[in-house]
């Protein structure tokens, strides 16, 4: 029985969810496709390599956008985006004229940042927090190791660094748990090829839990959060979005939630394994690797990951040259080469380092590369993500595009109206996206 007390927004509304603390249920029937919800950043950034291409204001994806007359480092669509993005932008602004190349605080100091502004121009309830407020955000800080702490105290000595004349402060422990607030509860916001375009945050969104079989998935139209249903939704049925990648086996994604999230998924596809024998296929040959050999290459696939995950971090930081692309690429075909001994194709693993190796060859404009990587993935995805995956519908946006770019039009059309129709029950179809992709199809 719905308490009297519990907040409500449209159709839905805030509940103790057994066994998981606060999240979100259906008051309504929700069918495949449809908006739950829609909740504008509370605070969010730009990631600082889209600059000049999308607007600091509202993320929009625009030619001619205009500089900030100060710092030169911040573009917008006009004079209403500067004028609303500036109570934010004061506090890059200024920090950016006096440090020039040396400013480089991470998303996490600026999104953060921008919350500490937030709180004190705005210390009222905000728009962004009809059912759930920043304040209330687990924080799960007598679960941070030494290292996870380490990098909290990082954080907060560039935060005094690079915002020390424009922030009033409270003291370290609360920025330790404000930290640690947005570690948890922050979200990548991404474009149609699932691309990095900032970090925000959406408290309503945060309000709702985790499943591996997710109902709703979570779309963006410029700095706006939206809400949409995967599958039909009943009457008192709570509302599961995914915190991660889905691709991989349950042993993976579980280690994920655990590190990132402090908890564990008991969802139907983490209770049954269902997928994992599929996502773990291994080659059919007339002597068959042993469960050892299996077990040996799935810890060393694990592993290339994580190296593969590390050196481009690190080499992105320095600046892509030439020679440190070959070596990327290099990671990825031995590794494959090696994978291959034991795991098919279709395994996830395998599709991981295709996807890496396809980004590299994007990176350098080898179309067919690229191609030939897409070919070989998109299958396997459509047959280990569930459906209206926008990892699925990304795959096939790249891989219409590339068949363009190769004067295969046939081919691309097919694609791209194949990423349209999964965008246009995850996006909904008035999005910004769906037009410029079916513009595209009109221009070929």
């Amino acid at each position: 029985m719905r308490s009297e007390a519990a907040p409500q927004l449209g159709g839905l509304e805030r509940f103790a969810s057994a066994g998981k603390g606060r999240g979100l249920r259906a008051r309504r029937r929700f069918a495949v496709g449809e908006l739950l919800f829609s909740c504008p950043a509370y605070a969010a950034v730009l990631t600082v390599s889209e600059r000049g291409s999308h607007c600091d204001g509202c993320f929009a994806r625009k030619e001619g956008l205009s500089k900030c007359g100060r710092c030169k480092q911040a573009f917008y669509c006009n004079v209403e985006c500067q004028k609303e993005d500036w109570p934010m932008h004061k506090l890059e602004c200024a920090s950016m004229c006096t440090f020039g190349q040396n400013w480089h605080p991470s998303e996490t100091v600026r999104l953060t940042a921008r919350i500490l502004a937030k709180q004190k121009i705005h210390p009222e309830r905000t728009q962004s927090e009809k059912l759930f407020a920043v304040k209330e955000f687990e924080s799960h800080l007598d679960k941070l190791d030494n290292e996870k702490r380490e990098l909290i105290q990082n954080d907060i000595a560039a935060l005094h660094h690079f915002y020390s004349k424009h922030l009033d402060y409270p003291d370290n422990d609360a920025l330790v748990v404000l930290f640690a607030q947005v570690n948890c509860n922050g979200f990548t916001i991404e474009d149609e090829e699932l691309s990095h375009l900032g970090s925000a945050i959406f408290p309503d969104v945060a309000l709702m839990n985790h499943s591996c079989c997710p109902n709703v998935i979570v779309t963006y139209k410029g700095t706006v959060a939206e809400v949409r249903a995967v599958r039909e939704i009943e009457p008192g049925e709570e509302i599961f979005s995914s915190y991660i990648d889905l691709l991989y086996p349950t042993e993976d994604r579980n280690d994920r939630l655990r590190d990132s999230y402090f908890f564990s998924c008991d969802c139907r596809e983490c209770v049954t394994k269902e997928k994992d024998k599929a996502k773990l296929e291994i080659c059919k040959l007339n002597d068959p690797p042993s469960a050892e050999t299996v077990k040996d290459m799935i810890k060393y696939a694990r592993n290339v990951i994580e190296e593969f995950r590390r050196a481009k971090h690190y080499k992105y930081i320095l600046c892509l040259t030439l020679t440190l692309v070959v070596e990327l690429l290099e990671i990825c075909e031995l590794s494959l080469d090696k994978m291959s001994a034991v795991f098919k194709d279709s395994n996830v693993y395998m599709l991981h380092m295709m996807y890496q190796a396809m980004g590299v060859c994007l990176y350098v404009q080898d179309w067919e590369g690229a191609l030939c990587y897409g070919q070989k993935i998109i299958r396997p995805y459509s047959k280990h993500y569930p459906s209206y995956s926008l990892n699925v519908a990304s795959m096939w946006l790249k891989l219409g595009r590339l068949y363009m770019a190769l004067k295969n039009r046939t081919a691309g059309v097919k694609a791209l109206k194949r990423a349209i129709a999964i965008m246009e029950v995850a996006h909904g179809k008035d999005h910004p996206y769906i037009s410029e992709i079916k513009k595209e199809l009109e221009d070929h």
